[in-house]
């Protein structure tokens, strides 16, 4: 290793539960010596305070509902050399901070994004794109140079930058209060001609908690954020002449949006007007915005490690469905003892997998012994259990810190 620290900022409003799994799983890398940030509002800081596990967070108060401002608080207080960021309703795989550090051993490497999963914990929620000035977002390949007119897109759930470069280029523009803060930084870092890179062993699990701006089911409750900040990054960004077309486009995709959710029948024809409205206030405020990308300066604070020793390496149960209580309950004993838990559960169907990071803070994948976990393999799969068992664990070995072969019970 080169050396290099890092500090992880969580943003957090309204989601304390959330929070809190968060946390247990940043408490769970491998690599140990991260430092953590939590810019919060006080229901998230007292869960951070009640985390079952020993160690140090540097916490701050969230001040206005703005994640740009918020995110800018945690930079100022970072110590780190590296600056991470991840969502609150998001935790990573335990092998995610070592990934990060070893990405940033290039020197020339400003910023790094990886793969985020989504809620069934498998498949890819958002994988390698490219961004332009009208904020229009192309799947790319990873490997190769990225177009002329495009930037490497950064996922503000998983994106981390060298700080160095935060100081060299300025902070988050906070007129982006909520939407297209983490786009306006990747673009400003690809007009500055700084390297970005895809690292497909940073893996985040990302899982959409309700909040002030949407429910469980990822129903808008506004869209003037997504308005005024679609607005403010075309006016810093696109050029004069295609913002009023993009404008367009922007509310015609958000009129489709709602639609198909009306067809799904989560929202009805008064609650569709009352959005609509919203992203046209959101659309009239953009246009007056002022941009605001503040100084970073160097931190004389001292480097505060949340958690100065490595965690075990995980320990492995499974079993079968039915005895998913039990497992459950000497996970949960397991996690007392300071010991991070994989459990696996299986039954005699060719039910679909699905993985998650359980509140009580073991990862937990369940499924049908036939069933497929990678969502491109075959539907279904005839093994015996201890086959399926080691498959699985080859196949997250590498992120969850798992070694394929031992004798996994």
């Amino acid at each position: 290793m080169n050396g290099l620290r890092v500090s992880v900022i969580v943003v957090s409003a309204g989601r304390p539960d959330a929070l809190h799994r968060c946390l247990l799983g940043l408490s769970q890398q491998v690599q140990s010596g991260c430092e953590v940030v939590v810019v919060a509002d006080p229901e998230g800081q007292a869960a951070a305070r009640n985390l079952p596990v020993a160690g140090a967070l540097k916490l701050l108060p969230q001040r206005q509902p703005n994640i740009s401002a918020a995110r800018n608080a945690g930079i100022a207080a970072a110590a780190g050399e590296i600056v991470a960021f991840i969502d609150d309703d998001a935790v990573p795989e335990p092998t995610w901070v070592s990934a990060v550090l070893d990405a940033f051993e290039a020197p020339d490497v400003a910023a790094i994004t990886g793969p985020v999963l989504g809620r069934n914990g498998i498949s890819l929620q958002w994988g390698p794109l490219a961004v332009n000035g009208l904020a229009q977002d192309v799947p790319i390949d990873p490997n190769s140079l990225i177009r002329d007119g495009f930037a490497r897109k950064l996922q503000g759930t998983n994106m981390a930058f060298r700080r160095s470069v935060l100081e060299d280029i300025g902070g988050f523009d906070e007129a982006f209060s909520f939407y297209l803060d983490d786009t306006d930084m990747a673009w400003r870092i690809g007009q500055s001609d700084l390297r970005t890179v895809w690292v497909p062993g940073a893996v985040v699990h990302h899982g959409f908690k309700a909040s002030t701006r949407r429910t469980e089911a990822r129903v808008p409750l506004s869209l003037f954020d997504i308005g005024a900040s679609s607005v403010v990054y075309l006016r810093k960004h696109a050029p004069e002449d295609q913002r009023a077309e993009a404008i367009h486009a922007l509310e015609a995709g958000q009129s489709t949006r709602l639609l198909r959710l009306a067809k799904a029948r989560k929202l009805d024809a008064t609650k569709m007007r009352a959005l609509m409205d919203s992203l046209r206030d959101g659309i009239e405020a953009g246009k007056t915005r002022e941009s605001v990308e503040p100084v970073i300066g160097s931190n004389p604070d001292a480097f505060d490690p949340f958690r100065p020793n490595n965690p075990p390496p995980q320990k492995v149960l499974s079993g079968r469905r039915f005895q998913l209580r039990r497992l459950r309950k000497e996970a949960a004993a397991q996690l007392a003892k300071g010991q991070p838990v994989s459990l696996f559960a299986f039954e005699p169907t060719p039910r679909k997998h699905r993985i998650q990071f359980t509140d009580g803070g073991w990862w937990e994948q369940t499924g049908g012994l036939f069933g497929p976990s990678d969502r491109n393999g075959p539907r279904v799969q005839f093994t015996t259990f201890q086959t399926r068992l080691a498959k699985e664990i080859r196949r997250i070995s590498a992120t969850r810190g798992l070694t394929p072969g031992e004798d996994h019970k």
